[in-house]
């Protein structure tokens, strides 16, 4: 039995593991989007509909293995680096059923599906260069631009199981779905085998969500294992203490809104972080006596996912439950509209009543938000609100290290708008979190400790950490590493 780690290894994204079995049956364990290493697309002036992030392009091979030979891929959630690469699989030859909850079927259908629609624009961008190209060779299209026709047919096969029931998926292999938090659907894997007379188990953490995050259920314990593959995002770093959800939006909204009549521009990823921020609006303005102010939701595929939440409300916490049965919705509230059009985004330009705009991407890396910032970042009485990481070079990043100038969309411009940071909406559970979620496991049971999904910083210090507690296995494995289990 062999386990090789392709992707998310001393990185975050492109989380993607082999599974081996000795019977020549291969697993593989998510297939995302790599936004961290080859050659990153070229937005479009026409980009500003979704977007969240562009992955890297290139016209090397898609996949190190054969995707033919993989017979079976369980997906722990929807977001890009963990799903984005699916419908490659499937064009590479990959003839077999993607296993994930009901949730990340429908939240991975919305991402894929606004992923093919980019590709379609980037894909347009290259061939009106090729048609000025007077007779010369024409340019290689990347084999990373799938389309909508590859996002449907890989669709098809997606195969939706309920959490915590255990399924059998070939002769003596059988999985299980744990509820991890992190996202609507999302799951810890559990692969099991039984051969030649031994059980050997595997636990995926998948993304580790946080406790009492806002409309998710806590992260469920995973029960003991033989080998644990332990994302570590947070693997250096702890969530900021005290405040709650709706004390740290009301104080930003009071200071930035309501003493001072200004505007409050948000930059959320649209899949999970903009459910959870409107959901504490919806609070807000229930229980709390926030005023009349506007708030726009400039993403249309947020607009999808709140749908998608609405519809698995029973999957959702305790609390986010007994709110929608008290006032029958988990989102819409008084003063919230939802901007589905690009023009309706750039009108929002000429509304000056102090207001929230929530939009598309949370680095301010593409996507709506990008025209936003453009807008007001030389408008003192605007606030721009960054709630979650921000990738080093992107322009989130830069706002929050504190340049004077910066150059969006091609102008230079001086930043007078203000910068606060909060992070009480992260959706990734920190050390304190990352630590409880590996001392579930007795060390003297748990064989081998596998470190991926994080900066490799981050994942040093979590490692001697984790041999600090009895750990005494720890690999961080480098991309292509191969472990004979």
């Amino acid at each position: 039995m062999k386990l090789t780690f392709w992707g998310a290894a001393q990185q975050v994204t492109g989380s993607m593991h082999l599974l081996e079995i000795d019977n020549d049956y291969r697993i593989l364990i998510d297939c995302g989007s790599d936004f961290e290493s080859g050659e990153r697309g070229r937005k479009s002036k026409d980009d500003d509909d979704e977007q969240e992030e562009l992955p890297k392009i290139t016209n090397t091979a898609l996949f190190p293995f054969e995707a033919s030979a993989v017979n079976l891929v369980l997906l722990t959630h929807a977001h890009i680096d963990h799903s984005g690469n699916i419908p490659n699989l499937y064009r590479e030859g990959y003839e077999g059923q993607v296993l994930c909850t009901e949730a990340t079927y429908s939240l991975t259908a919305v991402l894929l599906k606004d992923a093919a629609s980019l590709n379609q624009k980037r894909l347009s961008n290259v061939q009106k260069g090729d048609s000025k190209r007077k007779g010369k060779k024409k340019k290689e299209l990347p084999k990373g631009l799938y389309l909508e026709k590859q996002v449907r047919e890989s669709l098809e096969n997606f195969v939706p199981i309920a959490f915590n029931r255990r399924f059998k998926v070939a002769d003596n292999v059988y999985v299980t779905f744990i509820p991890a938090g992190h996202l609507l659907g999302a799951a810890h894997v559990i692969v099991e085998t039984h051969l030649n007379g031994e059980k050997k188990t595997f636990g995926f953490s998948g993304d580790l969500g946080r406790k009492n995050y806002p409309l998710l259920p806590d992260p469920a314990p995973m029960p003991q294992v033989d080998y644990l593959i332990c994302e570590s995002t947070y693997g250096n770093r702890l969530h900021e203490k005290g405040q709650t959800h709706e004390e740290a939006l009301g104080d930003v909204i009071k200071r930035t809104c309501v003493d001072v009549p200004g505007r409050l521009i948000i930059p959320s990823f649209s899949v999970g972080r903009t459910q959870a921020l409107l959901f504490v609006l919806n609070k807000l303005y229930d229980r709390y006596n926030l005023p009349p102010i506007k708030v726009f939701s400039d993403s249309p595929m947020a607009l999808e996912s709140s749908k998608i939440y609405q519809r698995n409300v029973r999957m959702l916490s305790v609390e986010a439950r007994e709110f929608n049965e008290d006032n029958e919705s988990l989102f819409d509230f008084e003063n919230l509209i939802y901007l589905e059009s690009s023009d309706a985004s750039r009108a929002i330009s000429n509304f000056y009543e102090p207001c929230i705009i929530i939009s598309s991407s949370g680095m301010i890396q593409g996507g709506r938000v990008e025209h936003h910032v453009a807008q007001n970042i030389g408008n003192p009485y605007c606030t721009i609100l960054l709630i979650g990481y921000c990738a080093e070079g992107t322009l989130g990043w830069r706002l929050l290290n504190g340049q004077s100038t910066l150059r969006v969309r091609g102008k230079d411009e001086q930043v007078l708008a203000g910068i606060e940071k909060i992070d009480v909406f992260s959706g990734h559970g920190d050390q304190d979190d990352l630590v409880t979620f590996v001392q579930q496991q007795k060390p003297n049971l748990l064989k081998k400790v596998f470190l991926v999904h994080g900066e490799l910083s981050s994942m040093e210090v979590f490692k001697d950490i984790l041999i600090e507690k009895g750990y005494a296995d720890v690999e961080i494995p480098a991309k292509g590493q191969s472990f004979e289990i």
